[in-house]
């Protein structure tokens, strides 16, 4: 069977397709225990997991992880993907974009998050430089996140521009996310704006999307997408996509986690919603911390050896 044949299974209950391209299971409901998030399983999660799941049409989530601690930690709350992204780029190694990330710093940081997780697929990304010269440079690259990190799956950008690296990663037996839309490593050509906007536009992404597929990716990113645009995209396509600022249409949502949990300081995206506010947690922390060390509270007798 060909990988791409296995990604995308026939349907063991016979459902049928639904409007959307995921499938509806035929007189019962989709068994609960198997589920992405909130399932049974304690294995790791494969890209035929991500492929049953659409065909029961699962919604599912998706974070960054850039270290082992707190890659575990999403791991115990059930995050059934982690993406270390060359976001990292710029909410944890200090540049102002993802274009200066290098392959050692990603191969550095995927290794670390399969460490601290058991059960998440965990999806590395291709750096801006690591593929961009053709489908060799990127199977090495691709083979090299296998192989030292230990990774599951791959993550690159581009459509139609990157079809051919997809292919031979797919074909060499390397699962390989698609990103379209706003590509952040392209930030120098393109800013950070919405994408597909009007006809012409609307159909480009649509054929980057056709040829992401065509090529093999089990999935694929959609970043900063008109709604309508990312909701049509989904009902075209037969594997998941996964949204960022993308709308709620798609099959799975993915946020920068120092976002979500409010690490990030300034000005953070509209599409991204905080649950958590740990940078004052943390400063609050510290500041406590300090004061006792000055008042010389800290270490009190429970902190101290004789």
């Amino acid at each position: 069977m060909s990988l791409q044949a296995a990604q995308n299974p026939p349907s063991p209950t016979g459902a049928t397709a639904s409007p959307t391209g995921t499938s509806s299971p035929a007189g019962a409901s989709a068994d609960s225990s198997k589920a992405l998030y909130g399932g049974k399983s304690t294995r790791r999660i494969t890209v035929h997991d991500i492929a049953a799941a659409t065909e029961r049409g699962e919604k599912w989530p998706m974070l960054t992880a850039y270290d082992a601690m707190t890659a575990s930690v999403f791991d115990e709350a059930g995050i059934p993907v982690m993406l270390v992204g060359d976001s990292m780029g710029n909410c944890h190694l200090g540049y102002e974009t993802t274009v200066p990330v290098t392959m050692d710093e990603i191969a550095l940081l995927s290794a670390a998050v399969v460490r601290g997780t058991k059960r998440a697929l965990v999806v590395a990304d291709l750096p801006f430089g690591s593929y961009q010269e053709g489908p060799v440079q990127a199977l090495r690259n691709a083979t090299r996140l296998i192989k030292e990190a230990g990774v599951g799956a791959v993550k690159l950008e581009g459509g139609e521009r990157s079809h051919e690296q997809i292919r031979l990663l797919v074909e060499a037996g390397i699962p390989v996310m698609g990103h379209i839309g706003l590509t952040p490593q392209s930030v120098n050509a393109m800013g950070y704006r919405v994408q597909g906007r009007g006809e012409e536009a609307a159909q480009q992404l649509l054929r980057d999307a056709k040829a992401v597929q065509d090529a093999g990716a089990f999935a694929v990113v959609l970043e900063l997408v008109p709604a309508e645009l990312a909701d049509e995209v989904t009902r075209t396509l037969h594997i998941p996509t996964v949204g960022i600022g993308a709308g709620s249409g798609t099959d799975a949502q993915v946020l920068v986690y120092t976002d979500m949990v409010g690490l990030t300081g300034g000005k953070v995206p509209r599409f991204t919603k905080q649950y958590a506010n740990l940078r004052q947690v943390l400063g609050d922390a510290a500041k406590e911390f300090a004061d006792e060390v000055v008042g010389g509270t800290f270490p009190a007798p429970e902190h101290t050896f004789h």
